[in-house]
C-alpha cells in the first residue's frame, strides 16, 4: 500500500502539465502516483465547486474540509481506494469544534464510540499561546483554527491518519495563529498517542527542521545575524522537532514535550541527502536550480518505523510549486509481537482475512463526512429520466385478460396496435390535405367542410382518452426589407467600398494623363505611361482639390491607435541578451508596488545573481526608468535623480 501527500495550489492545476494532462480525470492521476491513498492541501474550491468527477471517482472515495468564509482559500482532501482501505471514523478540524454533515453536535462531544479522541481539553486550549506574550489581541479562537479547511483525520483500525495544510507566515501578519495552529497539532497527536493509538502525519507544515532542509538557511542565518541555536530555536521549529524523532533542540524541551513521539520517514531512509527539496518558489523560477525547501512529510508513529520499505520525493512530477511525496508501506506488519497482514489492519474488522477480502465494499458503511453522502451527490434523479422512461403495458395486459368488460373501457389504440398506426397515418393524409384546400381556397369561402363518419367514429370508440388537434393557420409574414446602415462594430474598421466609375471619371483620367505628358512631368513614352486605377480616381481629384474634405483611413487609424497604448517591448538583459520579465516589488519600504526588470533565466543553486553562467544574470532596471525601444535590443538608461532631505538633487545612474 502506497501512501502519497501533494500541494497541488489549485486541486485542476495539475491538469495544465504532463503527464496529468493527456487524461484531465483524478481516476488517471491517482494511477500515474501509484498511491492507494491521496493527501491534497491547497484546493482552493469552495463546496458549490465540488463535481461529479471530484466526488464520484470510481473506486474511490473522498473527504474534503473546505474553508467555511474565505472563498477559494487553502482546503483538504483525501482520497481513499476503495478495494485497499476503508476508513471507520472520519472529521475535520483539530480542535473538534465542528459538526458532522446534518447535526448540530460538535465531533468532541459525540458519543464515545463515535469519537477518534484525543481532543485538546479547555486548559490546553487556552495554552495554544505561551502566556508571556498573551494579550487581548493576540487571543485564538479555538472555531477559527478548524473554519479555514486545514484539516482532516481518518481513523482505520491499523491507525490514525492526518492530512494537513499548515498556515504560513508569508506577509509576518499571522505568526500568531500559525504558532497556535502548530501547537493544537502536537498536542492533538499527544493526546491520541497516550490513548494507545498509533498516528501518521502527512502534508505540508510549512515548517523545515534543520538547515539541511532549506537552500537559503546560511543566507537567512547572515542576514539575521543569528546562530545555529537561535535558527532551530525559533517558535515554530522548536514546536515540531521536539515532536519529531532525532529534531534537533537547544537546551532543555518544554514541558509536556519530554518525549519525541513521531519518526520523518522520507529523512530516515535518505539521511545524508542534500537538495531534497519538495517546495520552490515560482517567483524566482527555482525550481530549474533546486533553490527550495523541503516542507511536507510524511510521518509515522516511532512504533511503525519497521512497517514502512521505502519513501522518497517525486521532484520530477510538475504541476505545482510543491511536489509528490511518498511512502510504501509492507504488506505484512508487525503488530503486537505477531506478524498481520496490513489490508487485515486497513478496513473495518472482519472484511479481509489473511490478506483476502471476505465481503464486498459497502457505501453504506462510509462515514458520514464522506462527500459522496452529500445531499448534492447522494440519491441524485436526473431529469432525463422524465422523457426515457417507457409506460409499461404490465397493467394493460393485466386488464385484457382480466374479462371482457375490462377491455371495453380500454382505449382502442391499445387494444390494436396495427389499427392504431393506420389511424394515425390517416389522420396525417387528411390534415395535409385540409392544409391544401385551405392554401387553395378563396378568402370568400367561409363555410366548414363537414366531418366525415370516419372521424366520428374515431373520436366517439375513445371515451376515456380524446385527441386534441391543432387548428392549421397559415400565417403569410412580409419578407423583412433589408436593414440599412452599420450592423455591429466592425463596419467601423472597414474600409468603404470604392464608388463605381463613372463616364466622367474616364475623361478626366484621360485629360489629366494627356496634360501631364504634354508637360514632360511624366517619365519617357518608352517605359509606357502609368494610369491611375479606376476605383482611386475620385480620392485622387478630392485629394487634389485643397477645398475637399479630408479622408481618415479606419484601419490606419487604428493601428496608430494600438502604437499608441501598445506596452513598450521588453529590454534584453547584459548577459544572455534575452527578453527581460517584469516583476513588482514586494517589499515594505519606499519601493513597495514598483515594478521592475530583471533576468528571465531561474535562479541559481547557490541562490545569488551571476555573470557569464547559465543562470539569473545581474540586470536590473525599474520599469520607470526604462525608455522602451522598439525592437528590445538595446538597454536604454536615462538620468534620475533622488532628491535629499535637504533639497539638494543628485544625479544617478537608473541601473542600481
Amino acid at each position: 500500500m502506497r501512501i502519497t501527500t501533494w500541494n497541488v495550489n489549485g486541486i485542476r492545476n495539475p491538469f495544465g502539465y504532463q503527464p496529468w494532462r493527456d487524461q484531465r480525470t483524478f481516476n488517471g492521476m491517482f494511477d500515474i502516483l501509484e498511491a492507494d491513498i491521496v493527501v491534497m492541501q491547497e484546493l482552493k474550491i469552495q463546496r458549490k465547486d465540488l463535481t461529479d468527477d471530484m466526488v464520484l471517482v470510481p473506486g474511490w472515495d473522498c473527504y474534503y474540509s473546505l474553508p467555511k468564509h474565505k472563498k477559494g482559500y487553502s482546503g483538504v482532501a483525501i482520497y481513499t481506494r476503495q478495494s485497499v482501505c476503508a476508513p471507520i471514523r472520519a472529521e475535520e478540524g483539530l480542535i473538534g469544534v465542528l459538526c458532522p454533515p446534518n447535526s448540530s453536535c460538535q465531533y468532541r462531544e459525540l458519543p464515545e464510540e463515535q469519537q477518534i479522541g484525543g481532543y485538546l481539553t479547555e486548559k490546553q486550549i487556552s495554552g495554544l499561546i505561551p502566556a508571556s506574550i498573551m494579550d487581548d489581541s493576540k487571543k485564538i479562537d479555538a472555531g477559527a483554527l478548524d473554519a479555514e479547511g486545514r484539516c482532516v483525520i481518518l481513523e482505520f483500525p491499523a491507525f490514525v491518519l492526518f492530512g494537513v495544510y499548515s498556515p504560513a507566515n508569508s506577509n509576518g501578519m499571522r505568526e500568531d495563529f500559525r504558532y497556535a495552529f502548530l501547537t493544537a497539532l502536537d498536542t492533538r497527536i499527544r493526546n491520541l498517542h497516550a490513548m494507545g493509538k498509533r498516528v501518521i502525519l502527512t502534508g505540508d507544515l510549512n515548517v523545515s527542521r534543520s538547515e539541511i532542509e532549506t537552500a537559503n538557511a546560511e543566507e537567512d542565518m547572515r542576514k539575521s545575524n543569528i546562530s545555529h541555536e537561535d535558527y532551530i530555536s525559533t517558535p515554530n521549529r522548536r514546536v515540531f522537532n521536539q515532536l519529531v524523532e532525532g529534531g534537533p533542540v537547544a537546551g532543555d524541551r518544554d514541558p509536556g514535550r519530554e518525549k519525541p513521539i513521531l519518526w520523518d520517514i522520507c529523512r530516515e531512509f535518505h539521511p545524508n541527502r542534500k537538495g531534497m527539496y519538495t517546495h520552490w518558489e515560482q517567483k524566482i523560477n527555482a525550481r530549474p536550480g533546486n533553490y527550495g525547501s523541503r516542507i511536507d512529510y510524511i510521518l509515522c508513529s516511532i512504533g511503525m518505523k519497521t512497517w514502512f520499505r521505502e519513501a522518497n520525493i517525486q521532484e520530477g512530477l510538475m504541476g505545482s510549486d510543491h511536489c509528490p511525496v511518498y511512502a510504501v508501506f509492507k504488506d505484512i506488519v508487525e503488530d503486537s509481537s505477531e506478524l498481520v497482514s496490513l489490508l487485515d489492519m486497513m478496513n473495518p474488522p472482519g472484511m479481509f482475512k489473511g490478506g483476502a477480502r471476505q465481503w464486498d465494499y459497502n457505501t453504506k458503511e462510509i462515514p458520514a463526512f464522506s462527500c459522496r453522502l452529500l445531499p448534492e451527490f447522494k440519491k441524485r434523479r436526473n431529469i432525463k429520466d422524465m422523457f426515457s422512461r417507457k409506460p409499461s403495458l404490465a397493467k394493460v395486459e393485466s386488464a385484457a385478460e382480466s374479462g371482457d368488460d375490462a377491455s371495453k373501457t380500454l382505449p382502442q389504440s391499445l387494444m390494436e396496435p396495427s389499427s392504431n398506426v393506420s389511424t394515425q397515418s390517416s389522420f396525417a393524409a387528411q390534415n395535409e390535405s385540409q392544409k391544401t384546400a385551405s392554401l387553395t381556397s378563396s378568402p370568400e369561402r367561409t363555410e366548414k367542410q363537414p366531418r366525415t363518419d370516419k372521424k366520428r367514429q374515431a373520436s366517439s370508440s375513445s371515451p376515456l382518452q380524446t385527441v386534441k388537434r391543432s387548428k392549421s393557420k397559415t400565417t403569410s409574414t412580409p419578407p423583412t426589407p433589408p436593414v440599412k446602415g452599420q450592423q455591429s462594430l466592425r463596419g467601423f474598421f472597414k474600409p468603404k467600398t470604392a464608388a463605381k466609375p463613372t463616364e466622367s471619371s474616364h475623361v478626366q483620367t484621360k485629360a489629366s494623363t494627356h496634360i501631364h505628358i504634354a508637360s514632360g512631368d511624366e517619365q519617357p513614352s518608352d517605359q509606357g505611361v502609368t494610369t491611375e486605377k479606376p476605383g482611386n480616381s475620385d480620392l485622387t481629384k478630392e485629394c487634389d482639390d485643397p477645398e475637399s474634405p479630408t479622408i481618415f483611413d479606419p484601419i490606419v487609424s487604428k493601428e496608430s491607435w494600438d502604437r499608441l497604448f501598445a506596452k513598450p517591448a521588453a529590454p534584453r538583459c547584459e548577459s544572455h541578451h534575452e527578453p527581460c520579465m517584469r516583476l513588482q516589488s514586494k517589499k515594505k519600504g519606499f519601493n513597495l508596488g514598483r515594478e521592475f526588470w530583471m533576468c528571465a533565466r531561474p535562479i541559481s543553486p547557490s541562490g545569488n545573481k551571476e555573470r557569464g553562467t547559465q543562470w539569473r544574470c545581474t540586470t536590473f532596471i525599474w520599469a520607470s526608468d526604462w525608455q522602451g525601444a522598439n525592437d528590445g535590443s538595446r538597454i536604454e538608461r536615462v538620468e534620475a535623480w533622488d532628491w535629499t532631505r535637504d533639497g539638494v538633487r543628485n544625479g544617478a545612474e537608473s541601473r542600481p
